[in-house]
């Protein structure tokens, strides 16, 4: 794990068994605790030594300008990046006068235990002082999931080898110091020192601390109470100051007698309410988390996580890294969306601020695919987010000249943040990804009171974007040009295919829900001529193709571009973005992640079985794979093509992403949709889980097609349809179909339809995989998985 050897294989937690200052970073983001609202990063409890500090609430932002050396009509006049909210974890220690620095003294023993079953992060330390005083050190720290603005943490301290004075100083602190940002010097003048005081108290054991955002304009307050436990000597004191309030306590301790502090926190923002009204909410909340109480808190965490994993854990046999990285992998994709309510889920969660904290359309690709199937009330809250942008973006579809609603390419308050068009603005795709998402939710909950409402408005202002952007050629074929697919090093492509196939659903989907709900749809002045123009351009929607090669192209006009030069580029050079010109990039057949193996994933009933096969050996052999996103799709297509080692392969780059740090910059915090890819490939990819649709397009089944790689054993995963808990259960040659709870389910194992009950389980074999030629990657960019090395090689020689 994160390619050190402290880091053990286990199946229900994360567990580092010596500190390592070279992997500080990463394993701060790694260690992260989140409920979705509030984040902490897992800094040491005593606040240094740390790689960096962090503390984020969701949608908390400052604003910063997006000068232009030549200035552009539409482009967005300003940027925002999540900050650092004021600090609620930092309890420093000092032991007979000496800083618990572990860079100093000597650190005799350090362990640290993430639990994913009871969300509670552990760490035991034993510790000589400079002095040569050793102390041992246990804290236990969560982010309630119970009670959506509180965290806590329990910190004791007990003497080890004889008597020792010590300090313990608990606090609550904003603006830290951060290490040296680099890169853009007006994002790093944003988020130095983000807040203006505006209140600071301490009184007994009580602490808070109110400051505002300069512009943005946010308020956040911060509260913290404790209970100390301790020897006679025990003694505290408060004291407060506008940028940090602090208790301190102080106990004479001998061994046997430690002491304990119970430190209880709570966050509130708004960009809204007055002063006293935050000030009054974090102090009530932190009143109900002390009435509840440390092992209440506990208790609860165990409680929601429980009712998490029976509708979400999937079981894997024949790999125990795998195994451990997608209950990982689970376990922060709930952290990021768990609480939200209402808000977005930015790339990074809230384990750091990569990508400023900016939320991107892999959110309704990738982190709603899992949680739709897992955790749905999570997805309904963040489509409510998109629902809630929807002002802003029919503002910006306006300024572009377009009907409907234009959502942001990278944004946290709904305002495009991206400063670079072609890959920003140009990038239309996220519209249909988000009614995707909307579809894609609405059918596998039956949610009729969303979909009458946010579901129904979504859609119609999509569909309403695709028919201005769009237009029928002189022959009636309905073309969308000058856009940006998912693919980075391509841009303003003529009929991106990932690009009409989604905006062909899209439509489809806009016109049928407005067809079950009339009266919604008048409200939206939507009439019968709209929606048949809607379902003209979606049955005439251009669908590019190359029939001298067989393949659909990714654009049209893609496959007569030069191929990249992959035999001339070093493996120093990838990712290419940083080492050559887009210019380059755009002309060239080379892909940075999947799109057009993208499109077979999310519309697979619109290709047959020899055009996926085709496709997926075209575009395997151009993919270079310089994102997260790309190693789970090509997982699943290359598992339903019959690659199944290759799938393999893919399945463990995605599942490692961040713990081996592959793509070097997990420090800024975790890949929160390579994360749910992890459970896309396995579910997805070897489960062969599918939406099936009718011919008449009038209903739907959940469809498997299972099959697993000679290195795995066992695949079990637990999903949920309509209110119904199904688990499938597939080893090496039969799948097994368990109705856990809820009405009889009709699903299709490799095209048979057959009825599920609770009352027993159904047994199906599974069928031969198809043999066909191994696919090819650019030479240097096979997948880091486990085929990488001598076993690929001998694959591609079988």
């Amino acid at each position: 794990m994160i390619t050190h050897p402290s880091f053990t294989v286990e199946p229900w937690c994360l567990r580092e068994t010596e500190l390592n200052l070279d992997v500080l970073a990463q394993s701060e983001s790694v260690f992260a605790l989140s409920n979705g609202h509030i984040g902490w990063r897992g800094n040491l409890d005593e606040g240094e030594p740390h790689g960096l500090p962090g503390a984020y609430l969701n949608g908390v932002h400052e604003r910063h300008p997006l000068p232009y050396a030549e200035a552009g009509y539409g482009y967005p006049e300003s940027g925002q990046t999540m900050i650092n909210i004021t600090d609620g974890k930092v309890i420093r220690l000092l032991v007979d006068d000496h800083p618990c620095d572990l860079r100093y003294g000597q650190l005799l023993a350090h362990e640290r235990v993430l639990d994913f079953q009871s969300g509670v992060l552990s760490r035991t330390v034993r510790w000589t002082s400079p002095g040569g005083r050793t102390v041992r050190i246990t804290s236990q720290r969560l982010v309630s999931f119970a009670q959506r603005a509180v965290a806590a943490i329990v910190y004791e301290v007990e003497a080890i080898d004889g008597p020792t004075t010590v300090a313990v100083q608990s606090e609550l602190v904003a603006n830290e110091q951060l290490p040296g940002l680099g890169g853009d010097p007006r994002v790093a003048a944003a988020i130095e020192s983000p807040l203006s005081a505006e209140e600071h108290f301490a009184q007994d054991t009580r602490l808070r601390l109110v400051h505002c955002t300069t512009r943005s304009a946010l308020r956040v307050a911060a509260a913290a109470d404790h209970l100390v436990e301790g020897p006679e000597s025990t003694r505290w004191t408060a004291q407060s100051e506008p940028d940090v309030s602090r208790l301190t306590v102080t106990a004479d301790l001998v061994p046997g007698r430690p002491l304990r502090l119970f430190k209880f926190v709570a966050y509130g923002w708004s960009g809204e309410r007055s002063l006293p009204a935050v000030h009054d909410q974090v102090d009530g909340a932190v009143a109900a988390a002390v009435s509840t109480g440390w092992d209440g808190l506990v208790a609860a965490q165990r409680a929601y996580l429980d009712r998490f994993w029976a509708c979400a854990d999937v079981e894997v046999e024949g790999d125990a890294q795998i195994q451990q990285a997608v209950r990982f992998a689970l376990f922060h994709v709930l952290q990021a969306a768990a609480r939200g309510e209402n808000r977005a889920i930015p790339a990074k969660g809230l384990t750091g601020t990569g990508y400023d904290g900016h939320s991107f359309w892999d959110t309704e690709s990738y982190v709603l695919r899992v949680l739709t199937f897992t955790a749905p009330e999570a997805v309904a809250s963040a489509l409510r987010w998109r629902h809630r942008m929807l002002p802003a973006a029919r503002e910006r579809a306006s300024q572009l000249g377009l009907s409907g609603a234009a959502f942001p390419w990278r944004t946290i308050d709904g305002a495009e943040s991206s400063g670079y068009w072609p890959a920003g603005t140009a990038a239309f795709h996220i519209n249909a990804d988000i009614a995707m998402a909307v579809d894609r939710y609405v059918m596998m909950t039956g949610d009729e009171d969303f979909e009458r409402r946010e579901g129904l408005d979504l859609l119609v202002d999509t569909a309403r974007l695709w028919r201005s952007l769009g237009h029928h050629d002189a022959d009636g074929v309905f073309h969308i040009d000058g856009v940006t697919g998912p693919d980075e090093y391509s841009a303003l492509a003529r009929d991106n295919l990932y690009t009409n196939l989604l905006a062909r659903e899209n439509l489809m989907a806009a016109a049928d829900v407005a067809t079950r709900h009339p009266d919604r749809a008048a409200e939206l002045d939507v009439d019968d001529e709209e929606t048949a123009a809607w379902r003209d351009a979606a049955a005439r929607m251009a669908v590019p193709y190359n029939e001298s090669l067989g393949v659909h192209e990714q654009s049209a006009g893609f496959t007569s571009f030069q191929r990249w030069d992959f035999e001339a580029t070093p493996p120093e050079n990838y990712p290419l973005l940083l080492h050559y010109p887009y210019f380059d990039l755009y002309r060239k057949q080379v892909v940075k992640q999947a799109d057009l193996v993208l499109a077979m994933m999310e519309c697979p009933h619109l290709f047959s079985d020899e055009q996926k096969a085709r496709n997926f050996a075209y575009y395997d052999a151009l993919t270079v794979r310089d994102s997260s996103l790309s190693a789970c799709c090509q997982a699943v297509l290359a598992a339903e093509t019959g690659h199944l080692r290759l799938a393999y392969a893919y399945l463990g780059e995605a599942a490692l992403m961040d713990l081996d740090d592959l793509e070097h910059n997990t420090r800024d915090g975790l890949h929160i949709a390579s994360l749910a890819g992890t459970w896309i490939a396995l579910v997805t990819g070897f489960g062969g889980m599918r939406r099936h649709i009718s011919e008449d397009g009038k209903s739907e089944l959940p469809a498997f097609t299972p099959r697993l790689p000679e290195a795995l054993s066992r695949v079990a995963f637990t999903v949920l349809v309509r209110g119904r808990r199904l688990k499938v259960d597939i080893g090496p040659s039969h799948a097994r179909y368990r109705l856990v709870e809820g009405e009889p389910l009709v699903v299709l194992h490799h095209g048979e339809p057959m009825t599920v009950t609770t009352d027993a389980p159904v047994d199906r074999p599974m069928p031969p995989v198809p043999v066909r030629p191994e696919t090819q990657q650019p030479p240097g960019r096979r997948p880091v998985g486990p085929l990488a090395g001598e076993e690929h090689q001998a694959e591609t020689q079988d």
